[in-house]
């Protein structure tokens, strides 16, 4: 069997977008995420615990990252994890685990036009074109 690697993410940009352009032209946009959930203790109390994520996007989305977002937006993130391994100065083993965002929906109301954004699955500009014969029968 199989496994799944998905995640989906409602938070706040902790700040804005950092774009970045590979040697080879593709372009990748990082950038914090905070979501934070909210429960009551046990005495009533409301408490509120922030987790933040590091987000990755690539070629079109960071483009699009680039023209639209800005810290504290609030983002709807659907994508998958991925860990990268490298070494450091000192020859210590280094992790870092992040979101690679594969749909980018922008929540809230866009300060300058004063309306909702959305950035529909169908401008995943980095999906490659499908020939029939992996595709899935459902």
């Amino acid at each position: 069997m199989g496994g799944l690697n998905k995640v989906m993410l409602i938070g706040n940009l902790g700040k804005a977008p950092e774009i970045r352009v590979l040697d080879n032209g593709s372009r990748v946009a990082t950038f914090p995420l905070a979501t934070t959930e909210s429960y009551k203790d046990r005495d009533g109390v409301r408490q509120s615990k922030t987790e933040w994520h590091n987000i990755v996007l690539w070629r079109g989305l960071a483009d699009l990252a680039e023209r639209l977002l800005s810290k504290g937006a609030q983002v709807y993130i659907e994508g998958h994890l991925a860990t990268r391994k490298w070494e450091d100065k000192d020859g210590h083993q280094r992790f870092n685990t992040e979101v690679v965002g594969d749909n980018l929906i922008l929540l809230g109301r866009s300060p300058e036009r004063n309306e909702h954004i959305s950035i529909p699955t169908t401008e995943r500009m980095d999906a490659p074109e499908s020939d029939g014969k992996n595709d899935l029968p459902f």
